[in-house]
């Protein structure tokens, strides 16, 4: 098969043709296109996601992950990390079991098109209790080989990132033991100082997940400041930031200074989506169905129902891209690394995904120069 139009590459933007054929792209031709504008992108990466579509992937059935999966397919995100929140063990146990044949059956092509699911985000339950945010304070606790071992077999070899708060007891080994798996380690939910950060990071925790959101900032103890988790995140050189680039967990003049103080090669965006992305704006639920929090969305976000602070993020790929094209500025081929190619690289997988390149899997999104898409391509296979 073949699609024409502006293919953007990792590092320019050019006009031609690409081919892609049995789910790989087979190559590229540079040359005039006079059809109507059109961008030829990779497929989002979306290493952060709870859920989408009216799903969360902890609701509790297979079908569940799968619908979520769908939702976030046609907003252009062609792999995610489906990602937890502080639980039961029963109910992580649950949700294990229900990924696994999830898993499976994506392996086998027996499910309908959707995001491809390589690994899990773990999203707790190691969290300072101080930064729980929306996190279950009744399951919170600290990390204990015990506990994370058991987790981690009954994952099954799945768990691709865990994201913990680097402060607590146990925490270091914590992350050691991690890294010893291949698996992305990220600070989350955080009261951290600066000086544990860095222990951290020379440990191998290399990512903050969702930048400035439950996160410590500069304090003052006896009068002097000591410095929190986000501005580790700008000295310490090979961090890497997670956004939430729907423009209003990050408002857009915290984001211009983001891109201005940090290397745009250590940036990653994520959606970090609850069951209402995709959906129309009304009443929905933060978390599992059956004990998560109400909650209501408006104006492009999900509050409390008191409307006294956010829920949770119902961004979605292409809102995403749009807000960093649209309202940052940033070329269509810096929004592809950003979305794309980075957390492809972070989870090991850009060898096969993030970038549009002769063999890599044909995850293409074609939209237009405001980011409406036009369709997607998950393996090759269109999904709308």
């Amino acid at each position: 098969m073949e699609l024409k139009g502006k293919i953007v590459l990792k590092d320019r933007i050019i006009s031609g043709t690409l081919a892609f054929e049995n789910g790989r792209i087979t190559g590229i031709k540079e040359h005039p296109c006079p059809e109507p504008e059109c961008f030829i992108m990779p497929g989002f990466v979306d290493l952060h996601t709870h859920g989408s579509g009216g799903f969360d992937f902890m609701d509790g059935a297979a079908s569940d992950i799968t619908g979520a999966a769908q939702s976030l397919a046609k907003h252009g995100t062609t792999t995610c990390f489906p990602t937890t929140l502080t639980s039961s063990d029963d109910e992580m146990m649950a949700f294990f079991e229900n990924f696994k044949q999830i898993h499976r059956e994506q392996a086998q092509n027996r499910l309908p098109l959707c995001a491809k699911m390589p690994a899990l985000h773990l999203e707790g339950p190691y969290f300072d209790m101080e930064m729980k945010g929306a996190q279950n304070p009744r399951y919170i606790r600290n990390p204990e080989p015990e506990h994370y071992n058991r987790m981690l077999e009954a994952a099954g070899g799945l768990v691709g990132r865990w994201s913990v708060a680097p402060e607590l007891p146990g925490a270091m080994r914590f992350i050691d033991d991690m890294v010893a798996h291949g698996i992305l380690v990220s600070a989350a939910h955080t009261a951290a100082t600066y000086d544990v950060v860095s222990e951290a990071y020379d440990h191998g925790l290399n990512m903050l997940t969702h930048f400035y959101s439950g996160m410590s900032t500069i304090t003052r103890r006896g009068g002097f400041r000591i410095l929190g988790a986000v501005e580790s995140g700008y000295l310490i050189d090979g961090m890497n930031v997670e956004l939430i680039c729907d423009g209003l967990h990050l408002p857009p003049d915290l984001l211009r200074m983001i891109f201005k103080l940090k290397d745009h090669g250590r940036i990653t965006a994520c959606s970090d989506s609850m069951r209402g992305a995709g959906m129309p704006e009304g009443p929905s639920v933060l978390g599992p169905k059956n004990n998560g929090m109400p909650c209501i969305i408006e104006g492009g976000i999900a509050k409390l129902t008191d409307r006294s602070c956010f829920a949770g993020s119902v961004a979605t790929g292409d809102r995403l891209a749009r807000t960093l094209h649209c309202i940052m500025g940033l070329g269509l081929d810096e929004v592809s690394r950003i979305l794309c190619l980075q957390p492809a690289a972070l989870a090991g997988l850009d060898g096969e995904i993030g970038s549009i390149e002769a063999g890599k899997r044909a995850d293409l999104v074609v939209c237009d120069g405001n980011i409406g898409i036009k369709q997607v391509y998950v393996d090759g296979n269109a999904v709308l």
